[in-house]
């Protein structure tokens, strides 16, 4: 097992766990959690198989993800209430999760021999739409289209991961500094409210 390979499963993991106390927060049945778990997990990778061809997509060539992922949700059901012990965990997890899918979605890009702005598009949806998907089906405003930085991050990390790969530095160091720096800027925008700027239009009854 290579180091790609935990980080894969670190990220389904968190992930899981996120989608998990996303529906236990919403009060969902069992069916309604296991749902939202995987395709917390699974969707942001499935979407970027899609786009490159890569089908049938990894989880089905793995019966083991599901098996995964199944695993986490019960614990997660039944360590619910230690887990919601820790301060803002359901932040926490999905901030892992971004972390690690959105390294694992720009080697996917390299790999594929993608140009390297396509291979950080890429890691950006592998990082982001299991939440896109995750927010939709809870019925609330994806979080890369509210204020909140997200997608940003995972955009810088892309671009942190492609600089450190084209100085051919040490693959382990790429992936960790990759991923605390999408950590590090979810943690800092959060806690000091940074955020994009909104645009609107104006009423029209308020320009009369």
């Amino acid at each position: 097992m290579t180091f790609f390979d935990v980080l894969d499963i670190l990220g389904t993991v968190a992930f899981a766990i996120s989608g998990a106390l996303s529906a236990m927060n919403r009060r969902f049945d069992l069916f309604g959690i296991f749902i939202i778990a995987f395709v917390t997990a699974i969707g942001g990778g499935t979407i970027r198989d899609i786009l490159i061809g890569n089908t049938p997509v990894s989880w089905m060539q793995n019966i083991t993800t599901m098996y995964l992922i199944s695993g986490i949700t019960i614990f997660s059901i039944i360590f619910r209430n230690k887990l919601d012990y820790l301060k803002g965990s359901l932040f926490l997890f999905d901030t892992i999760g971004l972390g690690i899918f959105t390294i694992t979605g720009v080697e996917t890009g390299i790999n594929a021999g993608l140009e390297p702005i396509v291979s950080i598009a890429l890691g950006a949806t592998t990082g982001c739409f299991g939440g896109v998907i995750r927010d939709i089906l809870c019925n609330e405003i994806p979080v890369i289209f509210r204020k909140e930085i997200y997608a940003t991050a995972s955009i810088a990390g892309g671009i942190c991961f492609m600089v450190l790969y084209s100085l051919d530095l040490d693959q382990n160091i790429t992936y960790i500094s990759t991923a605390l720096l999408i950590i590090i800027i979810r943690l800092l925008v959060v806690k000091y409210r940074v955020s994009l700027p909104l645009f609107t239009i104006a009423d029209r009854n308020t320009i009369e």
